[in-house]
């Protein structure tokens, strides 16, 4: 084997154990609980982190009905926060808090975390999943919190299907049955069919003299 070929030999053979260690590297300890998830924002800002955010909307394009601010937050921090507000930015939208159990504040405790979104969780619903950004672009979107403050980032709409359908607005559309168009008219004698004056048989003479 020439020099030239044993060099080019060795030096592939370097990049495979480069790629190698940096997926060992990212993989970690625990590779097998890591789960693949679909693309969604994530940002940090002193003790509060937010991950999978996203806006969630109806299932079917151009569908009545609300959306949802859905998001995973985090506290860090010693001291529990309160989730003030969840906004639009560039949207005249309004998006309503409705904390888990009970009427008052979404609180983020200390070292603790809140989901927002899903059956049982806490929820920011937009009223009209209409005026939300459409599926597959980006809107931005702003948590303010009583001590971090403001936090912005730009989260994926997605409609509520497939991962995102356990997350999304708890009011979807109801599809009302088909009408049949026309009606049908029933034959004498088929099933289903009322008798009517047309179908009496009117007794002969004869009959009526035997009777007699």
């Amino acid at each position: 084997m020439s020099r030239s070929l044993r060099h080019g030999a060795l030096a592939a053979t370097a990049i495979v154990f480069s790629i190698a260690s940096l997926a060992a590297c990212g993989a970690g300890n625990d590779a097998a609980t890591l789960k693949v998830r679909p693309d969604s924002a994530a940002t940090t800002s002193g003790d509060i982190s937010i991950q999978n955010a996203n806006v969630i909307t109806q299932p079917e394009r151009g569908a009545e009905g609300p959306a949802v601010v859905s998001a995973t937050l985090f506290n860090s921090g010693t001291k529990q926060q309160t989730l003030d507000a969840v906004t639009l930015p560039g949207t005249s939208v309004a998006v309503q808090l409705h904390a888990a159990k009970g009427s008052g504040p979404i609180v983020v405790p200390a070292g603790g975390r809140v989901v927002l979104g899903g059956k049982g969780n806490a929820s920011a619903v937009i009223e009209n999943s209409r005026e939300a950004a459409q599926a597959g672009n980006v809107q931005p979107v702003a948590f303010k919190f009583s001590s971090t403050g403001e936090i912005s980032l730009g989260a994926f709409v997605v409609p509520a299907t497939s991962y995102f359908t356990d997350f999304g607005p708890s009011s979807l559309p109801s599809k009302s049955p088909a009408t049949p168009t026309g009606s049908t008219s029933a034959h004498p004698g088929a099933p289903g069919a009322s008798d009517s004056a047309d179908d009496t048989v009117t007794p002969t003479d004869s009959a009526s003299a035997s009777a007699g």
